[in-house]
């Protein structure tokens, strides 16, 4: 099972990423992927997850109406998840992971799968 996040960078205060998510070896398609956050010297912490099965959205507070997850329509070999994150704001800066959950997400959950992370830098 691999999990790569890509689509990380610098960017300025008001502008926009898209993250990617590339899972493969595992038939995801009754998995919950999520994408989580961690900045230097905190804690990791929910950013947004969608519900493979049927597209169904959550968003932590500080990103909603700036953030979109989705993914690809086309279950193949590869099942794709995005990051739109647009808006982004210093305080956005952090290591991006993707994961994954058989089943359903609840806070707090242990995910079954994870991503090496992807680096947000947002300079003010």
């Amino acid at each position: 099972v691999s999990l790569v996040e890509s689509g990380g960078g610098l960017v300025q205060a008001g502008g926009s990423l898209r993250l990617s998510c590339a899972a493969s070896g595992r038939l995801f398609g009754s998995y919950v992927m999520v994408w989580f956050r961690q900045g230097l010297g905190m804690e990791r912490e929910f950013v947004a997850s969608i519900r493979m099965s049927d597209s169904s959205t959550s968003y932590d507070d500080s990103v909603k109406g700036r953030f979109t997850v989705s993914r690809d329509n086309t279950m193949d070999t590869v099942y794709h998840v995005y990051l739109q994150m647009n808006s982004l704001r210093p305080d956005d800066t952090a290591v991006y992971y993707c994961a994954a959950r058989f089943g359903s997400y609840s806070t707090g959950a242990l995910m079954d799968y994870w991503g090496k992370g992807t680096l947000v830098t947002v300079s003010s």
